[in-house]
This record gives C-alpha cells, sequence and structure tokens, in this order.
C-alpha cells in the first residue's frame, strides 16, 4: 500500500517542475508568468521567448505525463488506479506546482503525456481533431478543450467506463476550469491566436 502512495506524491513532485518557468529564468533571467499571457506553459513560452524553446517545453512538459503514468504502473503493479493516479498527481502539480508558489501552466502537454500513455487511441483520435480545429481557427484553448471533451467520449465509445474513463472525466474537469478564461474570451471573441503575441516579446 505504501508503494501506490509513494508514486503518487512522486508524480505531484514531478508535474510540478515547471519547465517554462526554469527555462525562461536561464535564457532571460524573467519569470514567465509576468510576460505574454502570464501562463507557465509552451504556448506561453511561444509567444515570449520563441520556436525553439516552445518546443522543447512542450516535449519535457509531454514527457512529465509519460514518466508519471509508468511510475505508477512500475510501482503501483500494474494497478490502473494507481497509475491513473500518478498521471492526475503530475497534472495537478503542473497546474499547482509546489516549487513555484502553485502557479502554474494548465497542464495540457502533460495530459497529453499521460492520456497518449494510459489510453492511445481514444486520445490520438481526440488529438487528431484537435489539431484540425487548431489549424482551422487558431485557437490553442479551444483544440486543447476539444481534447480533453472527445476523449472520454472515445472511451465511452469503445465501452471503457473503468478507472481510465473516470480519470479522464477528472482530467476534463480539470481542464475546463483552467481555461475558464480562455472560454469567456472565445465566447466574446477575444482570445490570442497561435502566432500572435498577446504580450511582450523577451528577445
Amino acid at each position: 500500500m505504501i508503494l501506490p502512495v509513494i508514486a503518487v506524491i512522486v508524480c505531484y513532485l514531478l508535474g510540478s517542475i515547471s519547465f517554462s518557468v526554469v527555462l525562461a529564468r536561464a535564457l532571460k533571467g524573467i519569470d514567465i508568468r509576468h510576460h505574454g499571457s502570464g501562463n507557465a506553459g509552451a504556448t506561453n513560452t511561444l509567444r515570449v521567448l520563441g520556436k525553439g524553446p516552445a518546443i522543447l517545453v512542450l516535449a519535457l512538459d509531454v514527457l512529465k505525463g509519460i514518466a508519471a503514468v509508468w511510475i505508477g504502473r512500475w510501482l503501483g503493479d500494474g494497478v490502473q488506479w494507481t497509475a491513473a493516479l500518478c498521471g492526475i498527481a503530475a497534472i495537478i502539480g503542473h497546474n499547482w506546482p509546489l516549487y513555484f508558489r502553485f502557479r502554474g501552466g494548465k497542464g495540457i502537454a502533460t495530459t497529453i503525456g499521460v492520456m497518449a500513455t494510459l489510453f492511445f487511441f481514444p486520445a490520438l483520435y481526440a488529438g487528431i481533431i484537435a489539431i484540425l480545429s487548431i489549424v482551422i481557427t487558431r485557437y490553442v484553448s479551444l483544440g486543447s478543450l476539444i481534447f480533453v471533451l472527445l476523449t472520454p467520449i472515445f472511451l465511452a465509445v469503445s465501452g471503457e467506463f473503468g478507472p481510465y474513463f473516470w480519470t479522464s472525466l477528472i482530467i476534463f474537469v480539470f481542464a475546463f476550469w483552467r481555461h475558464r478564461t480562455n472560454i469567456v474570451k472565445i465566447v466574446h471573441g477575444k482570445e490570442n491566436k497561435l502566432g500572435s503575441k498577446g504580450g511582450d516579446r523577451v528577445v
């Protein structure tokens, strides 16, 4: 029983490593949460620091989610709920990081890593539609919301109503809560589009 608990704690601490904050401090000596949209994530890293750092942040945040699920599998003896809770813990850590006064990102990149590792094909199908929506609308936030909305739907269609389905619903709630201001902006046509600076760019 103690190993699954340790696994969840470790995954929260892993998720709390905010790579966008660390990279912005290392490269420019700034707190990225005070620039651009103020979000500690890959999209704001793109706005503030450019493509290279943004791609690195995206990859590292996705890897956090992948690593968390595997930690849960290894220490949880293959129990689905342990792997799922470890994934959720990593997302919580990203959103509310212990090391950075609980001011983190919105967790979508880490969510991609978690969902793709737990249930690859439902996440893949949802991801394809989400990417198409971003290409068409250039709203990253809308694509993110579509991704977390469709994944549990595809799980349900495939007949999955166990731990992974409930995990996807929990992640869905987290994502919509973190994107609540983006939803209002989308409705009013004020959301920043992909490629827009959305604030100051540090060069």
